[in-house]
């Protein structure tokens, strides 16, 4: 998971100014306990890319947002939260740095069906089988959720190393006037036996940091 590492390196929460600055940036994010009959990790992927079992590192984080900050178009049409709000992850500020430093190790013509250009990631319907930046690739879309596999080229199809599986999601919630979104990693070494996490604490930290990042900006893709 080195990009993690040098993405969130490369933000440097000194940009943001103090510590409290951040926390009042990423207040509203929160995450939450994932329970172990998740259906990720109850999924064929999960099966077929930890063929293992090796032990995952799961986490999600939740934003809730008024009903009435949301774009009324995104409300109106069944699917277009959740499309929109995985638009604003890959072609948000958040994943901006990570875009540019996999386009130039990766971008050449044997990646050139993958989406890299930030105004074709933002208006994208992310269609399953869709190829992003070489690094990721949508294994599923439905009304409320788009998962991708990450961990490495899309262009490597069997077990690997180092694998995931993330999901953005967005269900409106009218009884409680907000809608909620949701960004849900499952992180897990594919090849090979192993005993503990895939990263360490450190990582992981850095990890739900550059997942609270992915959030706030993502949300400004749906809200007025």
């Amino acid at each position: 998971m080195g990009i993690i590492r040098t993405a969130v390196a490369f933000t440097g929460w000194s940009a943001l100014g103090a510590a409290g600055t951040w926390t009042l940036f990423t207040r509203g994010s929160k995450f939450v306990p994932v329970p172990a009959n998740d259906y990720l990790l109850g999924s064929t992927w999960f099966a077929r890319y930890n063929p293992d079992n090796n032990p995952p590192l799961v986490d999600m984080c939740v934003r809730k947002v008024p009903l009435s900050q949301i774009k009324p178009e995104l409300l109106e049409k069944e699917g277009a939260l959740a499309t929109k709000f995985c638009a604003g992850v890959w072609g948000g500020l958040g994943y901006a740095y990570q875009r540019r430093y996999l386009e130039k190790k990766y971008r050449g013509p044997s990646t050139a069906h993958n989406v890299w250009d930030t105004k074709d990631l933002l208006e994208s319907d992310y269609p399953v089988g869709m190829e992003i930046t070489d690094h990721f690739e949508v294994l599923a879309h439905t009304p409320e959720s788009v998962v991708v596999r990450c961990g490495a080229s899309p262009s490597d199809k069997g077990v690997r190393p180092s694998d995931g599986l993330f999901e953005m999601r967005a269900e409106i919630k009218k009884d409680e006037g907000v809608a909620e979104f949701q960004l849900k990693s499952c992180f897990y070494q594919g090849l090979g036996k192993a005993e503990g996490k895939p990263m360490p604490a450190f990582i992981e930290f850095l990890h739900r940091q550059y997942t609270k990042l992915w959030m706030e900006t993502a949300i400004t893709n749906v809200t007025r």
